[in-house]
């Protein structure tokens, strides 16, 4: 199938996918130096700062985002940015915490 004829992507469908380990997350589409995943942590989210720009829509679940010494709380619906190389983590997530993340751009974020 042409890349432009592909069908949406449906989080339930990536989520039926997501590795058994801590990590929960798994690359759902590739285009450029766009990746977009489904992050799905369990217990405590054990991400560190990564390499590009990236944006998490939260599909399922609430709790709250840390992004620097910034704390906000988060629900369905939100959309979180985070620049490269920010430190950020999800807390006191409910247990259906599920969000789109969207990699994009160079190394070391855009300018």
């Amino acid at each position: 199938m042409h890349e432009n004829n592909r069908p949406p992507l449906r989080m339930a469908d990536r989520l039926a996918t997501l590795p058994a380990d801590e990590e929960r997350y798994v690359i759902a589409l590739e285009h450029g130096t766009l990746e977009v995943g489904v992050y799905s942590p369990r217990g405590e989210d054990p991400q560190s700062p990564h390499t590009r720009d990236e944006v998490y829509v939260v599909v399922h679940g609430r709790g709250l985002f840390r992004r620097g010494d910034a704390v906000a709380p988060f629900g369905p619906g939100d959309l979180l940015f985070v620049p490269a190389g920010q430190a950020h983590r999800f807390e006191r997530f409910s247990e259906d915490f599920a969000a789109w993340v969207i990699f994009y751009g160079p190394e070391g974020g855009e300018r």
